[in-house]
């Protein structure tokens, strides 16, 4: 198989199946309306607006217990298993994209602007944004069925199952903001999502490491840090 030229920075790259992408959407919806019923349903001057306390309370539970079930239909998938593995690693790299302060500066290597750090197909904060998200599904699925099953529970699991759901409601719609916010400013990252593939450029400069194993090249290793002196490191 021809390897693709590195100088055509337009080269289309697949990134994500039409399973991955399915997953990753339906999994976003269910969460948001989870948050925005959740909304309605504990902020007092909201739910007074709104009213229909008795549909709005249903969807969000019905929605909350089907959180995990894209993930597990997404099991079929071995590109989305595979991935599930690569999210599940967290190595040298990782720790190394975490502690610089130049993580996203690039240098100049082929014809091709690559990031500093080797990062693969997910960087670090993906890695922990995915763990915080399949950690928090579940501790809201086990809470909020204590809340709204509450006939076997005592009062006082009930109670901290109460005061675990609200906080982590809170901590869960901040990480969602945070992750919408990233990936609206990162027009390379939402198409990759969107259409399933990204362009060569744009795999260079933020997950070169991936792009290596895509042309089966030797990884190149990481630029010096920031306090380090290397003239072909551009900052961003």
């Amino acid at each position: 198989m021809r390897r693709p030229d590195p100088g055509h920075s337009d080269d289309r790259l697949p990134r994500f199946t039409r399973a991955e992408r399915w997953v990753h959407h339906a999994t976003a919806l269910l969460m948001l309306v989870c948050l925005v019923t959740a909304l309605l349903l504990y902020v007092p001057g909201l739910s007074a607006a709104v009213g229909r306390r008795d549909l709005i309370r249903p969807l969000h539970v019905w929605c909350g217990f089907a959180l995990p079930v894209p993930v597990l239909l997404g099991l079929v998938s071995r590109a989305f298993r595979a991935d599930l593995r690569r999210l599940d690693r967290f190595g040298p790299h990782d720790r190394e994209w975490l502690r610089r302060a130049d993580r996203r500066a690039v240098r100049r290597v082929g014809g091709l602007d690559r990031g500093v750090v080797p990062v693969g197909k997910f960087n670090a904060g993906q890695k922990l944004n995915a763990a915080f998200t399949a950690g928090a599904i579940l501790v809201m699925l086990g809470s909020g069925a204590m809340l709204a099953f509450p006939g076997p529970w005592p009062v006082h699991w009930r109670t901290g199952a109460t005061f675990v759901h609200d906080w982590l409601f809170l901590a869960v719609a901040l990480v969602t903001a945070g992750h919408l916010w990233y990936a609206l400013r990162d027009r390379g990252a939402l198409t990759g999502m969107l259409t399933g593939h990204v362009d060569r450029a744009w795999a260079a400069r933020h997950h070169p490491a991936w792009l290596d194993v895509l042309d089966g090249a030797r990884p190149t290793p990481p630029a010096p840090a920031e306090n380090e002196k290397d003239t072909s490191v551009i900052r961003e």
